[in-house]
C-alpha cells in the first residue's frame, strides 16, 4: 500500500517533468493571428508564413490576385495558389515570389480560373506545417518548410484530369519542363524594387512520379508539350491520372545565384527524406528557437498570444545568404548585382524595429544578430550605405537613420565577431550625408548640422520627425563612439548633437514643434495633425521620441508633475485628428481612432514606449496599469489579433517583452524599463547557458500592481535592470498586489538613464 500511494504521489511530478521535456510550444502559436486585414484598416496585416526562423524563403496561401501586397486575407473565400514569398509588408510588397497551385478537371492557368473555394473549418496552419482543402478541385494541399525549400503534398481524387500549375508571374520570366527528369525549372524577375536590373528568383520542382502531358503558359496562351518559353508571363501546368486518394509529392527549392544553387540547396535542405522527416525536424527547429522562453502560469488566450508574438518575432528580417557546394555562407548582393561571400539579411525597417524586435535578438538570439550585423557589414561594403529598409535592397521608405542605433546596441551588448570598424565607417557616411534616397543617409543633414533641427519650411516633409530620430540616433553613436575610443572631439559632436530635441520643444504647448529656418515655430499648430511634420503621427505621439533623455523632456516640461500631467493627457483625451495633410483618412489613423484609448496610438510606433515613461517621474504603477490594459485589449491569438501593422516584429516584441515585464525603452543603454509580468513564471534560457527567471506567482488579472521585486534574493528598488547583470544569470521574484504601491519607485534614484540625469 505504502509503495502504491508512493508511486501515486509521484505520478504528477513524473508527468509534469514529462510534459516540460515534450512542451511543444510552436503549438501555441496561430499564424493567422493579424490576417484579418485590407488596404484601409489593419488588425496586423500579416499572412500566415509557413516558413522556418529567418528562413530565406516562406511560402504562404494566396488569396489576393497577383502583385496585391494583401496576399492572404482571412476573410477571402478562395485560394489562388500557394506562393514562395519575401514579403515583408504589403506596403513594401513582395519579390522574387511564384506558385504553386493543384487543379482537377479542365485545364486552367489564371488565377480567376484556378481558384478554389477554402474554408477555415477545413485549414490548418502552423509555422511548420500548413493543410487546406481545396473545394473545387477536391485535392488537399500539404506544406512543410526548410529554410530554401519546401516539401508539398497534394491529396487528389480519382480523375484522368488531374493538373499541377507553376505560376512564374509576370514582369518576365523563365519556365522549362523536363518529363524525364520528373522537374521545372524557370525563374521569376517579380519585384517592387531594391533589386538590380539582373534580378531574378531561380526554382527548381522536383516531383515524384511522372506525368502525362504538360503545356506551358506564355503571355496569355497555353502552348501544349512546349520544352521551354522566356515571356514576360511565363508558366506550366502538368497533368496526370490519379486514384482517389493518390498522392503527389513536389520538393520545391530556389535561389537568387543560380539554377544550379537551387539545386544544391533542395539537395541538401530536403533530399531524400520523406514528408513528415522534414515536418518533424521543423517543428523541432521552432520549438528550440521559441523555447527559449518558457512560460508558465498564464490562460490559454495569453500563452497562445505569446507565442503568436514571439514568432513574429523571428521570421524578420530573413536570410538573404545560401551555402554554398563547401558549406560557406554566398549571396547574390541586391547592392550591386554580384555573387558574393558571406552573411547577408532582408527585410527590415529599422525605423520600426530598433525600438524592441533588435533588443529581443541582442538578449535571446545575439548569434543571430551578429550574422545580422555580419550582412549590414556586407552591404554597406557593397552599396555603400547602410540601409534603414531593406528588402532585399534599398527601399524608399520611412525617416531616419536608425541603423545606427541597430549597430549600436548589438555592440554596446557585447555582440562581437564581425567588423565593427567598418559598420562605424558606413554609420559616420549615413550621419554626414544625404543618401541617393530619402530613406538613406540623412535627408536634410545640411541643416541639421547648421542649426540643430531641420526646418519646416525648406520642403522637407516630416522634418519635426527627423530632428527627433537624428538626436537619438546621435545618442547612440555618442555611446558607440566611447567604446571604440574615437577622438574626443567627435565624441563630444555626438554628445551636443544628441540634445538637438531641444530646438523643437515649444514650452507654450509642452509640445514638439516644428520650427521655421529663422528660429520661429511653424504655425498655426494643430497638435493633433497627424503627418507634416512628424511621420505616420502626430505631436502628441512624437513628443516623446527623446528615448536617451527623458529628465531633459521631464525638465523642459516643468517637472515631474508636469510631465506626468502630460502623460496622462495622451489617454484623456479624446482620440480626435486633424488629417489635412494626407488628405484623408489614413489607417493608422482610423486604428487610433476605434481602439478607445485616447490619442494613444499603439498600433504604430512613435508612441509604444511612452506608457514605460511613468518610470522616470515616480509614478512606475501607471506603467504597470497601462501596460496591462493594452495587452489585454490590443493583442489576441485571432485573425483580428493587432491593432495595427504588426511591422516585422515590432509590435509582436513590444508584447513579448511586457509579458516578461520590462522594455527597451532606450535601445543604446545598458537598460530595460521595469513594467510588471503577464505570467506566474517564465524562465529565459539564453545562449551563454545562463538562466533568467521570472516569478510572479500572485499575478492575475487583479494583481497587475509591483509590491516589491526582489533580484537574485536582495530588494531591487530601481525602475530598471541591467542587461549585463541578466547576461550573468538572474531570478526575478516579483510580488504582485491588486492595489497600486505609491512609495514603490518613487525616488529620483530609482529612475532609468538619461542622458541629463546624474549617473549612477
Amino acid at each position: 500500500m505504502k509503495k502504491t500511494l508512493f508511486l501515486f504521489c509521484l505520478l504528477p511530478s513524473l508527468l509534469n517533468a514529462q510534459v516540460s521535456r515534450t512542451k511543444n510550444v510552436v503549438d501555441h502559436v496561430n499564424p493567422l493571428m493579424g490576417t484579418a486585414s485590407k488596404h484601409e484598416f489593419s488588425n496586423g496585416n500579416t499572412y500566415p508564413a509557413i516558413a522556418l526562423p529567418w528562413g530565406m524563403n516562406f511560402w504562404t496561401p494566396q488569396t489576393g490576385p497577383m502583385g496585391n501586397g494583401w496576399a492572404y486575407t482571412y476573410d477571402s473565400s478562395r485560394i489562388v495558389g500557394f506562393k514562395q514569398t519575401h514579403q515583408p509588408s504589403p506596403w513594401i510588397n513582395d519579390y522574387g515570389q511564384f506558385a504553386l497551385m493543384p487543379a482537377t478537371g479542365k485545364l486552367v492557368f489564371k488565377e480567376t480560373d484556378r481558384a478554389s473555394w477554402f474554408s477555415h473549418k477545413a485549414e490548418e496552419s502552423r509555422p511548420y506545417y500548413y493543410k487546406v482543402y481545396l473545394a473545387d478541385h477536391d485535392v488537399v494541399t500539404e506544406i512543410t518548410p526548410t529554410e530554401r525549400a519546401a516539401f508539398f503534398r497534394f491529396t487528389y481524387q480519382q480523375t484522368d484530369s488531374a493538373f499541377l500549375v507553376i505560376d512564374a508571374l509576370d514582369k518576365g520570366s523563365f519556365i522549362r519542363i523536363l518529363p524525364e527528369q520528373r522537374r521545372i525549372e524557370g525563374y521569376t524577375t517579380r519585384n517592387r524594387g531594391g533589386v538590380p536590373d539582373d534580378f531574378k528568383n531561380y526554382f527548381v520542382i522536383q516531383l515524384d512520379q511522372p506525368f502525362s502531358a504538360s503545356w506551358i503558359y506564355q503571355d496569355g496562351k497555353l502552348v501544349p508539350g512546349a520544352g521551354e518559353k522566356q515571356a514576360k508571363h511565363t508558366g506550366a501546368v502538368i497533368s496526370f491520372k490519379t486514384m482517389r486518394g493518390q498522392q503527389l509529392q513536389a520538393r520545391v527549392s530556389s535561389s537568387f545565384i543560380s539554377p544550379e544553387q537551387a539545386a544544391l540547396n533542395l539537395q541538401r535542405e530536403i533530399g531524400s527524406k520523406s514528408f513528415d522527416e522534414i515536418k518533424t525536424t521543423a517543428k523541432a527547429r521552432w520549438n528550440e528557437v521559441l523555447g527559449k522562453v518558457d512560460v508558465e502560469g498564464g490562460s490559454v488566450d495569453q500563452l497562445r498570444t505569446f507565442y503568436s508574438c514571439l514568432y513574429r518575432s523571428v521570421l524578420f528580417p530573413q536570410k538573404h545568404y545560401e551555402l554554398d557546394a563547401s558549406g560557406k555562407p554566398v549571396h547574390y548582393s541586391p547592392y550591386n548585382g554580384k555573387t558574393l561571400p558571406g552573411y547577408l539579411y532582408a527585410g527590415t525597417g529599422f525605423w520600426d524595429t530598433f525600438r524592441s524586435l533588435y533588443p529581443l535578438l541582442n538578449l535571446l538570439y545575439p548569434s543571430v544578430n551578429a550574422e545580422m550585423q555580419e550582412g549590414l557589414v556586407n552591404a554597406y561594403k557593397e552599396g555603400g550605405w547602410l540601409p534603414e529598409w531593406s528588402s532585399p535592397g534599398y527601399r524608399n521608405s520611412m525617416i531616419g537613420n536608425n541603423s545606427a542605433s541597430v549597430v549600436a546596441d548589438a555592440y554596446l551588448k557585447g555582440l562581437r565577431g564581425y567588423d565593427i570598424q567598418t559598420l562605424y565607417e558606413g554609420i559616420l557616411k549615413s550621419t554626414n550625408n544625404e543618401g541617393p534616397l530619402t530613406a538613406v543617409g540623412r535627408k536634410g543633414v545640411s541643416f541639421y548640422n547648421e542649426l540643430g533641427y531641420v526646418p519646416y519650411d525648406v520642403n522637407i516633409n516630416e522634418n519635426a520627425a527627423r530632428t527627433l530620430e537624428y538626436a537619438y540616433d546621435d545618442f547612440t553613436i555618442w555611446q558607440l563612439a566611447k567604446v571604440l575610443k574615437r577622438p574626443q572631439a567627435e565624441i563630444d559632436l555626438f554628445a551636443k548633437r544628441s540634445q538637438n530635441y531641444r530646438h523643437l520643444y515649444d514650452p507654450s504647448t509642452k509640445l514638439m514643434r516644428g520650427k521655421n529656418k529663422d528660429g520661429n515655430f511653424q504655425t498655426p499648430f494643430n497638435p493633433f495633425k497627424w503627418g507634416d511634420a512628424f511621420t505616420e503621427g502626430n505631436s502628441w505621439h512624437y513628443t516623446w521620441s527623446v528615448f536617451h533623455d527623458i529628465q531633459g523632456l521631464i525638465d523642459l516640461m516643468g517637472g515631474r508633475k508636469s510631465f506626468i500631467q502630460m502623460l496622462d493627457s495622451v489617454f484623456k483625451m479624446p482620440p480626435v485628428f486633424d488629417e489635412s495633410y494626407y488628405k484623408k483618412v489614413i489607417h493608422e489613423i482610423r486604428e487610433m481612432q476605434v481602439m478607445n484609448m485616447g490619442q494613444y496610438a499603439h498600433g504604430n510606433q512613435p508612441i509604444q514606449h511612452m506608457i514605460y515613461l511613468y518610470n522616470y517621474a515616480g509614478e512606475p504603477w501607471k506603467t504597470q496599469y497601462w501596460v496591462r490594459e493594452v495587452m489585454n485589449k490590443l493583442y489576441l491569438p485571432q485573425p483580428d489579433g493587432y491593432c495595427g501593422d504588426e511591422d516585422n516584429g515590432q509590435t509582436s516584441s513590444w508584447y513579448v517583452f511586457s509579458a516578461m515585464g520590462f522594455y527597451p525603452v532606450c535601445p543604446g543603454t545598458d537598460q530595460y524599463v521595469i513594467g510588471a509580468p503577464l505570467f506566474k513564471k517564465i524562465r529565459l534560457q539564453l545562449e551563454n547557458g545562463k538562466q533568467v527567471e521570472i516569478n510572479a506567482p500572485a499575478v492575475n488579472e487583479n494583481n497587475l500592481y509591483v509590491q516589491s521585486l526582489k533580484a537574485n534574493g536582495r530588494l531591487h528598488t530601481n525602475n530598471w535592470l541591467s542587461h549585463a547583470a541578466l547576461m550573468k544569470g538572474m531570478r526575478l521574484d516579483f510580488i504582485m498586489q491588486a492595489q497600486p504601491d505609491l512609495k514603490r519607485g518613487t525616488s529620483q534614484a530609482a529612475a532609468p538613464y538619461s542622458m541629463s540625469a546624474p549617473q549612477k
